[in-house]
């Protein structure tokens, strides 16, 4: 599916995105550009860009880019035609019914299929409840305490005994094997072909806008896996979707509740609490953790009160703090989960528990207390020494100090010898002692810390110049005026670098500047972030106007100089040789002044 570029052209260049932006970071300008807290990662000190003239947006911090378009498809989750219709409403600009590729045609066309039979697929199992063969589904959530309008809320299903009735149901409604072989319900060997779900209860998985992608199946009886859940299809992908997300984001509660399973989102959205939500059969990933962050910035953390849910909680913690959530653990002791819990102590309890919760940086002190033995000395020293390095996650001094006194209350710590550690850890590891050093280094594992500028692998250096050059065209014209006739697109070797430097001189010689544009013809996730990269590379110093022509002309001599040797080294003729040594020596000659 696509739009022609023009159109595309002009829902970007509709959109200012300092104003698009704006609405969902906070921006401060500094200069001729704005400074705000990166919304794909969690940081203290601003290193996310907005530049007005570019019209694009950069992470110093963990290399985010692009424009427009890729902000809302990353921050919303949105494929390029949902940002595109989104950007299109905005600025009042109606878009036209979208032509289709060969290639996009056929791919919309299998999606769309596969909803259709995700939804009769859902119907039938509610149907087959409601049956005579549901009497053991019935009797099953009657158990759990569901009544109908709950089994409705949540469509609700069962998948008889009978091995094959869903799949001999859907050839009936005219479904290829082709297609089935897509939606992830069914079996296929040379014995036949099965119902992957069969004698189990049926929870439908709707994604944020309520269409079916998936389902989770629970065993009645005896029998293995007890929860089975679709397989990853090509509108089911498991680490980006939530189970009851779609009801949770339209909730009026300011957080968010997670927990583990289908019956306690159930359970929970029963006795009031419909911002719940549980990961689908399989780790909680930063894809949820940044679904999550689309609807909101707390969360309550559920998990099963036993070792397993406790280890889930210190896995969740810091995958939710790098999309900077704010995190609660809460505590359901005696009780194992939500459903229990709440039919022992009801609701209004449960709420108690949720504002008492725990900081998930006590809880997280807590669960390493539990591997030493405070009674004995060595132990209880050695434990005091990891609560001390762990303190150093907080880079800031005032936040470290806020926790290390509530840290020391809570675990009966002397608090002036805590603090004496600290702060002699701090210095070991040079971590920033001030407010105003806050942000420049980033923390490992327990015990480990690592300067974030701390100096990296150094980078090719050609590649290097080459980013820099096309950055500096882009922020400067008179950089191309000065180096069009020593440097072309042909001497970007990188592909990437040689597309993007094609589109920018085409865009040079027609008294064009405009780089946001030039990331519309990338797509693919990787590439367009590299892309955005090329145009936001600057070097760490302020450089004087006699440093910055000395650095433009290494630069290019540099890039030049790699062009040649590449040249040089693909040559099929003597005459091409030459020309190159010719070129090669009017190197030394080279001097651009600014």
């Amino acid at each position: 599916m696509y739009y022609s570029e023009d159109l595309i052209e002009k829902v970007r260049s509709s959109n200012d995105i300092v104003d698009v932006i704006s609405s969902y970071v906070k921006l401060k300008k500094t200069g001729s550009t704005y400074f705000g807290l990166c919304p794909f990662h969690n940081e203290k000190s601003p290193s996310f860009s907005v530049t007005p003239s570019k019209q694009m947006y950069y992470c110093f911090g963990c290399g985010e880019g692009g424009n427009v378009f890729s902000f809302i498809m990353r921050y919303e989750n949105y494929t390029f035609l949902e940002a595109a219709k989104m950007l299109a409403d905005r600025a009042g600009i109606d878009l036209p019914q979208a032509e289709y590729s060969e290639e996009d045609r056929r791919k919309a066309e299998l999606k769309s299929t596969l909803l259709d039979i995700n939804k009769k697929a859902a119907l039938y199992f509610h149907h087959q409840l409601k049956s005579e063969k549901g009497e053991n589904g019935r009797n099953y959530f009657e158990g759990r305490g569901l009544d109908e309008e709950t089994i409705k809320h949540f469509g609700l299903g069962y998948s008889n005994k009978t091995s094959d009735d869903l799949y001999r149901y859907m050839r009936s409604q005219g479904y290829t094997d082709d297609i089935l072989k897509e939606a992830g319900l069914f079996s296929y060997s040379e014995k036949g072909t099965y119902d992957k779900f069969w004698n189990r209860v049926m929870f439908p998985i709707l994604d944020i806008n309520g269409k079916v992608i998936g389902f989770g199946g629970r065993v009645l009886g005896e029998g293995e896996p007890k929860y089975l859940n679709s397989p990853e299809t090509k509108i089911f992908e498991k680490s980006r979707n939530l189970y009851g997300m779609n009801f949770a984001r339209i909730s009026r509660k300011s957080y968010i509740l997670i927990c583990e399973g289908y019956m306690d989102v159930i359970a929970l959205h029963r006795a009031g609490f419909t911002n719940a939500v549980a990961a689908l059969g399989t780790a909680f990933t930063s894809q949820h953790a940044m679904l999550i962050k689309r609807y909101s910035d707390e969360v309550v953390l559920t998990f099963d009160s036993d070792s397993a849910g406790k280890k889930a909680a210190l896995r969740a913690i810091p995958i939710l703090k790098q999309v900077g959530v704010s995190i609660k653990v809460l505590d359901m002791s005696p009780y194992k989960d939500p459903d229990e819990f709440i039919k022992n102590l009801g609701a209004d309890e449960y709420q108690k528990r949720i504002d008492n919760a725990t900081n998930s940086f006590i809880f997280e002190i807590r669960m390493m207390r539990e591997e030493y033995n405070i009674n004995d000395p060595h132990s209880k020293a050695e434990f005091y020494g990891n609560v001390a390095k762990k303190l150093l996650d907080f880079s800031e001094e005032l936040e470290r100090n806020v926790y290390v006194e509530a840290v020391a209350k809570e675990f009966m710590i002397p608090i002036d010898s805590l603090s004496r550690a600290v702060k002699t850890l701090a210095l070991n590891y040079k971590v920033p002692v001030s407010e105003s050093d806050a942000g420049n280094y980033e923390t490992g594992g327990i015990g480990s810390r690592e300067k974030k500028n701390k100096r990296p692998k150094a980078e090719d250096g050609v590649k290097q110049a080459q980013k820099l050059l096309l950055t500096w065209m882009v922020e400067d014209n008179i950089i191309y005026n000065k180096v069009k006739d020593l440097i072309s697109e042909e001497d970007f070797i990188e592909p990437l670098y040689n597309m993007v430097a094609k589109l920018l001189f085409e865009q040079f010689k027609a008294g064009e500047n405009n780089p946001a544009k030039i990331l519309n013809s990338f797509t693919k996730e990787d590439e367009h972030k590299r892309a955005a990269e090329l145009f936001n590379t600057s070097l760490t110093e302020n450089l004087s106007h006699d440093e910055k022509e000395k650095a433009l002309n290494e630069m290019v001599i540099k890039v030049k100089k790699n062009s040649l040797d590449y040249q040089f080294k693909n040559a099929s003729d003597f005459s091409q040789l030459q020309k190159i040594l010719e070129e090669q020596k009017k190197l030394q000659k080279i001097h651009i002044s600014l």
